[in-house]
């Protein structure tokens, strides 16, 4: 491969193609599509997005920030409520337009594949370089470029999986109706058990929903969160869990998305040796296997209406916004019964 010479172990580099930047969003096929729309038997929607200025403020995570809503400027006036008969009288139209700041990962989301790398020696020659999956490189195709400075993802962007079109059969895996909100490291023994318990199934392509009540904590917090609790509260994957990590690459999944903060338990325990990845999760799904996650989703409602009707499965759209460059996008995502 052009970028690369050695791929990390139990990756899938180069398997859908040497210039891919969509990883396993490429299982999701057209005949897959067909047979995840006949999940539809309702026509019931729901909505599986947080209000974006949740979880508030930002205890979280120091470095986001809720979005912050301004009028739009008309020369020195603001466009709030603007009279165009200010400036010609024969018109009768009101104008408000805004503008937002917002950080993109804030609440609900999802990870681009820019979003973690890792230090690895890609070129077989014993120095460690900064790539991302499929050997996308921090010195060519992700980060600050140009004289100004701007980061910017030249491969691997959020644009990507929006072009590709997020579409398919989600699955619910309720892991707090068998831990409830205290917090359970969640290893792959755990979940096998959920899931046999449950009935539930992840065949090829499939997006994986993880249900364990923090967001649900968040919208009862209503804007004020209590970091202390929500960092011991509710159930994530354990990382470090080989077994787990292997389920995550033999089934198939597509995309993994949770309503808790990182799907991941983290801090995660240390693993074995003096060097190893902080966030494991993040590393074998975004750099090795290309499968996008998905953070701070609202669940509950969905989660609900399922198990009032025996079933785990929907139809799931959930693309993120066409942001070229950025490494992750807030998402709007909508279920279909």
């Amino acid at each position: 491969m052009g970028r690369w010479k050695r791929r990390p172990e139990g990756s899938n580099w180069g398997e859908f193609g040497e210039d891919d930047q969509n990883g396993r969003l490429n299982l999701i096929t057209p005949d897959l599509i067909k047979k995840a729309a006949e999940e539809i038997q309702t026509g019931e929607r729901f909505c599986l997005s947080l209000p974006l200025d949740l979880p508030g403020g930002n205890l979280l995570n120091a470095n986001r920030h809720p979005p912050k809503l301004q009028p739009t400027m008309r020369g020195e006036k603001e466009n709030s409520n603007y009279l165009i008969s200010q400036d010609f009288p024969q018109f009768y139209d009101v104008i408000s337009d805004d503008a937002v700041f917002l950080h993109t990962q804030y609440s609900t989301q999802w990870d681009g594949l820019s979003h973690v790398g890792q230090e690895f020696d890609a070129d077989d020659d014993g120095v460690a370089e900064v790539v991302y999956y499929n050997g996308y490189r921090g010195d060519q195709h992700v980060g600050k470029f140009g004289p100004d400075g701007v980061m910017y993802a030249r491969a691997l962007g959020i644009d990507s999986m929006a072009e590709k079109g997020v579409q398919g059969r989600g699955v619910m895996i309720d892991l707090v109706r068998h831990f409830g909100r205290e917090a359970k490291s969640v290893g792959y023994d755990d979940l096998m058990r959920v899931m046999e318990q449950d009935d539930v199934t992840v065949e090829l392509g499939d997006m994986v929903c993880l249900h364990t009540g923090f967001a649900t904590m968040i919208v009862e917090m209503a804007g004020h969160p209590d970091k202390e609790k929500l960092h011991n509260s509710c159930a994530t994957l354990n990382g470090r869990d080989k077994k787990l990590l292997n389920w995550i690459t033999d089934s198939g999944l597509s995309v993994l998305i949770a309503d808790n903060y990182a799907v991941e338990t983290y801090p995660a325990q240390p693993g074995q040796g003096d060097c190893c990845a902080a966030l494991p999760i993040h590393e074998h799904c975004l750099f090795k296997l290309g499968i996008h996650l998905g953070e701070l989703w609202y669940l509950a409602d969905l989660n609900e209406w399922l198990k009032q009707n025996g079933r785990s499965r929907f139809f799931l759209t959930a693309p993120p916004l066409r942001l070229p460059g950025a490494v992750g996008s807030p998402a709007n995502p909508v279920a279909t019964v």
